[in-house]
């Protein structure tokens, strides 16, 4: 006998996107039901294992503001923290955790389980229940009908997956595990626009075959910078990871074999991701190079198999096992699971409002690689963002859209709805153009009084936020007052090829010292009698030393808040604006941008087309 219950709202899938819709929406207040296929895999890391790095830190600690989840999981699994970019400018810090693969799983699991508001359940979403235009549930394959007034579908690679290695392929979401098909044909029949997508996954490798003694070790951070506020403590013995290279050895087995590769035979139809491509695309794309960069990870800290970062394949086995034995210390090497690509289907996100709402039917939202992103980090930051907008959709609040100058988040979602895409997105910090006042050092100032308007962030959170704070701003002031004597402050700029001053400067505050180029807030702490918090400390020389820039970006931000006000009604008729282009008005007509800001940022929109609006908005509304 078929069963029939009903909630809040319902989430499909429980990777990363899952997972923090799931979360938010509980945390909310709501009651919610998430179905998967595989409850064992709640919180799986289907390619390597870990969180973060460039960019995509700064998602993860937006989330972690927000009240998310991943940052918190990172940092309790990690073996290893690694700040990347330093050697640039503050605002492309990333922070990147390697992870326990299974530990990672488990706790994800486990947060989830731990939810009062949650219940789990191991099924198939076949098909959605649509009432006038919107979600009012949906039907399973063991025949149960699940009722909700949201439902948000974080279905990842397995909406219609189809896996590939060699010229064999079978339907699959992950290597082993099934798929989900039945339900991309229930959202064509709803009405929206499916694409396809391709991705793949490198091999893994037994720990005890591959000569590690011969390779150069890469370390983690003796000071760990970490993703959460929650998090207190961390591991002290970090685990390595090692680099190997490909070699011309490597590239003619790759190159000798692209006749029994799905990509090159054209089995694969589905756009594979520009920026982490597969070792063949490397190799075919870049022909002029001898090598390309391996780096071997831990799956786990007593864990037997290493994930091979920087050789997705979908190549033969036979190859795959060829091609890494061609690799400095990997002669020897065993394959525990070879490399493979998957296709999935997703929704052109073009279909969503800012708030990942589908235009077409109310409460219906997507978040993930159902929208074309690539990434456990663009999936938990989509994951947040649709769990939250539910959850505010069900009580008719206003929706919660982070902008362009507040997060990467912001920048992220404005990019799906009025770009599109053709091919899985990934985040960069050339991406977001306010990238100087997008830093992790405030991410917490910027987005953490969300978290707490929605009640994500727990109150304790919140008072230590604060306490913070106010630590930075007393020690921005005291540097601005601290006077400081020649004779005390010459031997460091000396020693910093930085000029000296002169005894007319004398009395030069701390703070103007700190503008110097040379000069870093540590070089003045024992002068200035300082002891504090290095993430306090790198926040504080950042304010100094950018100050002039962040009021730059400021002063920019505040004209784009003036387009933001021009708001074009949701049913705004494009043809009665005089000027505009037939592709303007086609583009304008899709996307139905809710401002002129996003209008602006619509590909094939000019700034003639935007002042013609402008114009037409203001003489008629």
């Amino acid at each position: 006998m078929s069963c029939s219950e009903k909630y809040d709202i319902i989430v499909i899938g429980a990777g990363h996107a899952g997972i923090e819709a799931a979360l938010a929406g509980a945390r909310m207040g709501l009651n919610v039901l998430v179905i998967t296929l595989n409850y064992d895999n709640i919180g799986q890391m289907s390619c390597n294992p870990s969180v973060g790095g460039l960019a995509k830190g700064h998602l993860v600690m937006e989330v972690d503001a927000l009240g998310g989840e991943i940052g918190f999981l990172a940092d309790r699994t990690a073996l290893q923290f690694r700040m990347l970019n330093r050697s640039k400018g503050p605002a492309v810090w990333s922070p990147r955790t390697q992870n326990d693969r299974t530990q990672y799983r488990l706790s994800a699991r486990r947060s989830v389980e731990s939810e009062k508001n949650i219940v789990i359940k191991q099924e198939s979403a076949d098909e959605l229940i649509i009432q006038n235009n919107q979600i009012i549930g949906v039907h399973t394959g063991l025949g149960n009908e699940y009722l909700c007034r949201a439902l948000i579908l974080t279905t990842g690679t397995f909406l219609n997956g189809l896996l590939h290695i060699g010229l064999e392929h079978f339907p699959g979401g992950r290597l082993a595990e099934s798929n989900s098909n039945r339900l991309s044909d229930s959202l064509k029949k709803a009405g929206l626009s499916l694409g396809r997508l391709k991705t793949g996954t490198s091999p893994r490798v037994a720990l005890n075959s591959v000569n590690l003694s011969i390779l150069k070790p890469q370390y983690g951070d003796e000071k760990p910078f970490t993703f959460s506020v929650r998090t207190k403590q961390v591991i002290k013995d970090q685990l390595p990871c090692y680099i190997t290279h490909t070699n011309p050895r490597t590239h003619k087995i790759i190159m000798d074999n692209l006749d029994r590769s799905p990509l090159y035979t054209g089995k694969i139809i589905g756009i594979g991701p520009r920026y982490c491509p597969s070792i063949e695309t490397k190799v075919v794309r870049f022909s002029g190079r001898d090598s390309h960069l391996i780096f071997i990870e831990p799956e786990g800290r007593d864990c037997g198999e290493l994930y091979l970062n920087g050789l997705a394949t979908s190549l033969p086995y036979d190859v795959q096992y060829d091609m890494l034995h061609s690799i400095k210390g990997l002669e020897d090497v065993r394959i525990t699971r070879p490399g493979y690509a998957v296709e999935y289907d997703f929704v052109y996100p073009i279909q969503l409002k800012a708030n990942l709402e589908t235009k077409k039917i109310k409460n219906l939202f997507c978040a993930g690689q159902i929208n074309g992103t690539s990434g456990y980090e663009e999936a938990a930051a989509q994951g947040i963002i649709a769990g939250i907008n539910a959850a505010l959709n069900l009580r008719n609040e206003k929706p919660f859209v982070p902008k362009r100058y507040e997060a990467y988040i912001g920048v992220l979602i404005d990019d799906l709805i009025t770009k599109n895409t053709e091919e899985p997105y990934r985040m960069f910090t050339s991406l977001a153009e306010h990238r100087l006042i997008l830093r992790i050092d405030n991410v917490v100032n910027r987005l953490m009084h969300y978290g707490v308007k929605f009640g994500l962030i727990p109150e304790q959170v919140w008072k230590e936020y604060e306490a913070r704070e106010k630590e930075v701003n007393k020690m921005i002031d005291f540097l601005k007052h601290k006077r400081v004597q020649p004779a005390r402050i010459n031997p460091i700029l000396k020693n910093k090829n930085e000029k000296e001053i002169s005894d007319i400067q004398a009395g030069q505050s701390l703070y103007q010292i700190l503008k110097r180029p040379g000069i870093r807030l540590n070089d003045i702490k024992e002068i200035a009698g300082l002891n504090i918090d290095d993430q306090i400390g790198h926040r504080v020389e950042v304010e100094v030393k950018y100050e002039g820039y962040i009021k730059r970006e400021k002063l920019q931000i505040e004209k784009l808040k003036e387009l933001e006000k021009e708001r074009i009604p949701a049913d705004f008729d494009y043809q009665k604006v005089k000027g505009l282009s037939n592709e303007a008005r086609s583009k304008l007509s899709a996307v139905r941008p809710e401002n002129l800001d996003q209008a602006s940022r619509i590909q094939g929109i000019s700034p003639s087309d935007i002042l013609l609006l402008l114009l037409y908005l203001r003489k008629s509304f």
